[in-house]
């Protein structure tokens, strides 16, 4: 939500002010290139791998922020039950990084959201409900496998998604989630917190880089 109120700030000139909900205060392309949007366009051309990072912090709109934070919440709170708040942060630090980086390798040009971070929530959900198994493990894994289905259903209708960063944060999900293993098979110890840190420090010092970088930008032009 912070990156998203820096965004509309940074060029209120540009902001979307349309009765049209999809482009409703929606925060410039000039914008969201300088705090961070990531694909072909801010690596290749301007050479800004870090914004695999920044990128899932950034929205395109009011819209588009209330549905990620909306599934954020609930999957969120099944995940932390079952991985541990230091396992959720890993997979979710490094689903969007690794969404990311499969849609730039499919040549999308220009990408932002914490769509392919919450998609690893669901990749790891789809791998803890079918390694559990029992009629609780079942049942979560059909339910999350509608989100899947939802989820590619949507990215086919509706223009603009990603779907190569939502794939590539479900792969994440499933990868991550059985490398680091869920509570009833191991419980979080000291490496799943330190892993957590990392993620944490990486993903601040990006985001103040980011943030840095764009006023530095902005006041030499």
């Amino acid at each position: 939500m912070g990156m998203y109120l820096i965004s509309i700030l940074f060029n209120p000139r540009a902001t979307g002010l349309s009765l049209n909900p999809l482009t409703f205060l929606s925060p410039s392309d000039t914008s969201l290139l300088l705090l961070g949007a990531t694909g072909t366009v801010p690596i290749d051309k301007y050479h800004r791998l870090w914004t695999l990072v920044s990128a899932s912090f950034l929205h395109g709109g009011i819209l588009h922020i209330f549905f990620n934070m909306a599934a954020l919440r609930q999957l969120g709170f099944v995940v932390n039950r079952e991985f541990g708040v230091y396992r959720m942060f890993v997979i979710y630090t490094v689903s969007g990084i690794i969404g990311f980086w499969v849609s730039y390798l499919a040549g999308i040009a220009f990408t932002i959201g914490a769509s392919a971070s919450v998609c690893g929530l669901v990749g790891a959900l789809l791998y803890y409900g079918k390694s559990r198994g029992g009629i609780y493990g079942r049942n979560l894994y059909r339910q999350i496998f509608m989100w899947v289905v939802f989820l590619f259903i949507f990215g086919l209708i509706v223009p603009g998604i990603n779907n190569w960063g939502h794939g590539g944060g479900i792969l994440a999900g499933i990868i991550f989630g059985y490398l680091l293993g869920y509570q009833e098979k191991k419980r979080e110890n000291l490496l799943h917190k330190t892993l957590a840190g990392l993620c944490a420090m990486v993903t601040l010092a990006v985001l103040i880089w980011a943030v840095g970088t764009a006023i530095f930008y902005r006041l030499t032009i």
